[in-house]
């Protein structure tokens, strides 16, 4: 029998340290390249951070917030720049909270159908897979849709058809992470609560939607973002209006499409505004961002 303790040979020590030679040096190039993946990925970010900051900042003052749209003016005009986008921003909120208010109640419900009612049927499938392609359709399509169901019928453009074509595409977002969140819900609290004499209705309001909230939370937050950034949707919609405006009935203005009209004329006060109302518009999606980050910590 061979002892264990005997040393082992120079042969097989330069073989190990080649081995760990070799998989140290794989390691560090692996991490390497891993490394400058992310940095090249955060470039294009960067940059456009710092492009709309230094394009968006020159014009940044309360009466951005409070004033419409100016007339276009030269630069050696002393009213140059005045004048904001006050309806452009009052107009997001409102199409973006009809669209929310659509979408979220709808959403919730069809995710507690399938997460806890119907799972594993056939019907939930349907469900899943109609969800998912939903959330691949193009947006530019959710507004033909929209003006041809609305607009066309009311014979009006309004920030209620802008609302309802949000909807349609915060729909997809809020059922799948509403029901993620759901059926990660720990199957001990189901029988706990139904060991306790709890209904299915019951469980579901009183135990599975609360530990939920959070991630439904964050999904919701997650959908607002994106609709707020939506152009073609609001363009088939909505159209554009350079007056205030608090009837849903009538046409709005937004930031996404202010954006989209004032960037490309040949009027430099306007492109200013463009960029500003670029600049608030990633703001908001970036605080959107960060909320949602939060409630997912608080959860």
């Amino acid at each position: 029998m061979i002892p264990s303790d005997l040393p082992i040979s120079s042969k097989k020590r330069r073989s190990l340290q080649k081995t760990i030679s070799s998989k140290a040096i794989f390691s560090n190039v692996m991490t390497f390249l891993v490394f400058a993946c992310a940095i090249i990925a955060l470039i294009p970010l960067v940059a456009l951070l710092f492009y709309v900051i230094s394009k968006g900042s020159v014009r940044l003052s309360p009466q951005l917030f409070t004033q419409l749209p100016p007339p276009p003016f030269p630069r050696e005009n002393a009213q140059f720049y005045s004048g904001g986008f006050g309806n452009a921003i009052v107009g997001t909120l409102m199409t973006v909270g009809i669209g929310s208010l659509i979408s979220i109640p709808f959403g919730i419900l069809a995710a507690i159908y399938v997460s806890e009612f119907a799972r594993d049927t056939k019907i939930a499938m349907a469900i899943n897979f109609i969800t998912n392609v939903l959330s691949g359709v193009p947006s530019i399509v959710m507004g033909v849709f929209a003006y041809g169901l609305i607009v066309l019928a009311t014979r009006s453009y309004s920030a209620m058809a802008a609302g309802f074509a949000l909807a349609i595409l915060m729909l997809p977002t809020i059922v799948r992470t509403s029901s993620e969140a759901l059926e990660s819900v720990p199957n001990i609290l189901r029988q706990a609560s139904v060991g306790l004499g709890a209904s299915s209705y019951q469980t579901v309001l009183r135990v599975i939607l609360p530990s939920a909230l959070p991630a439904i939370i964050t999904g919701i937050i997650l959908s607002i973002a994106r609709a707020a950034g939506e152009t073609a949707p609001i363009i088939f919609t909505a159209l554009f209006s350079n007056f205030w405006n608090l009837d849903p009935s009538r046409p709005t203005a937004t930031l996404s499409v202010l954006i989209y009209n004032f960037a490309i004329t040949p009027f430099a006060n306007w492109q200013d505004l463009a960029w500003s109302a670029a600049l608030i518009l990633v703001v908001m999606v970036l605080v959107a961002n960060l909320l949602a980050r939060w409630v997912t910590r608080k959860a």
